[in-house]
């Protein structure tokens, strides 16, 4: 899977009709950590995404190339 752009992740958002709040309650996410990170600048990102729940986060959406680690403690399926 190619990597994708903060932008390309937005675009995709919008040209599926997907909300980042329903896409990260449904991949049991916080969304807030899912809306910083993808409204996060491409250049100089504030959010690296190296470890926890930001690197998994960044794996899911395409940002970054990764596995998913399952000993992050995510939220409770709402």
């Amino acid at each position: 899977m190619p990597i994708k752009t903060r932008s390309q992740v937005r675009a995709e958002f919008a040209r599926k009709g997907w909300s980042y709040s329903g896409w990260a309650k449904k991949h049991r996410f916080s969304p807030a950590l899912v809306l910083a990170i993808v409204n996060d600048d491409d250049a100089t990102p504030k959010r690296k995404c190296l470890r926890g729940e930001s690197h998994n986060i960044a794996v899911k959406l395409g940002l970054k190339d990764g596995e998913i680690s399952e000993l992050t403690p995510r939220l409770a399926a709402a």
